[in-house]
């Protein structure tokens, strides 16, 4: 499959905003993007593609049952695991689950089923020896009665996925991604935390509170992704990956991190 290259990519990053360097055609590239040390993973609902990181060439799909997997909303390589986000969006109650697959052949390989109580899960990583995830809430759609956007959640599991701790967004962020909520997320280079919402072209780096139980916005910065799923290079530094969902794509970003305004 051929890549694309984007013709406008600029050779300098500024505080406040990203570059996009390439673009791969993918049909997956409907929920978020992945990224492995050689392998891109394209999500979309009960559906995951693995691409060349290089080359873009499909290597491998997976289709899941409707029913069983409803709404993948983004992936994450953890380990020796694709780690996946599932809920049941935009049916309510609200249930979600963890779900593993082999990074190679994309065969499921099991199941930590949180059930119902806390949100709908869009995302989950792995940093300082937890597991990270967001619940989002929602105005409309996928709403459950008493709880809007303003509800969304991040927590932290210990190794057994025992609720540990957890902290709510900051009015700054809250206003900007109503009526929806947090899509996307993950640890970025620099030890801040990165979130995207559903729709706008934004990045949101937080830190943890020193008090209280509000993140701290530090930053936004403008990318070229309209929200939805991304996923931080660990192979490369400052390389994150996020979808066009009008152009069937996926898009490689440079990030300046680190930088709070």
């Amino acid at each position: 499959m051929r890549v694309l290259l984007c013709l406008a990519a600029a050779s300098a990053i500024i505080a406040g905003s990203a570059t996009t360097v390439r673009r791969i055609a993918a049909p997956e590239a409907r929920q978020g993007v992945a990224a492995g040390p050689r392998d891109l993973y394209a999500i979309a609902n009960y559906r995951i593609a693995r691409y060349d990181k290089s080359s873009g060439e499909k290597r491998a799909s997976w289709e899941g049952d409707k029913a069983r997997f409803p709404h993948l909303n983004s992936c994450a390589v953890i380990g020796r695991d694709l780690v996946c986000a599932l809920s049941n969006f935009p049916a309510v109650p609200q249930w979600s689950s963890v779900e593993f697959f082999d990074p190679v052949t994309l065969a499921h390989r099991r199941t930590v089923s949180l059930g119902q109580g806390i949100g709908s899960l869009t995302w989950v990583d792995r940093h300082a020896g937890a597991w990270w995830a967001m619940f989002a809430h929602y105005d409309g759609k996928g709403a459950e009665p008493g709880h809007d956007h303003r509800h969304t959640l991040l927590v932290r599991f210990d190794d057994d996925w025992r609720r540990t701790q957890s902290w709510t967004l900051p009015p700054s962020i809250l206003e900007r991604i109503a009526p929806m909520s947090i899509s996307g997320g993950g640890w970025g280079p620099d030890g801040r935390l990165y979130l995207t919402g559903h729709d706008r072209p934004e990045l949101y780096a937080v830190q943890l509170p020193a008090g209280g139980a509000v993140l701290d916005h530090v930053d936004t910065i403008g990318i070229e992704a309209a929200g939805q799923a991304i996923d931080w290079d660990e192979s490369a530094p400052g390389t994150l990956y996020g979808i066009d969902r009008g152009g069937s794509s996926i898009l490689e970003m440079k990030v300046a991190t680190g930088i709070a305004r």
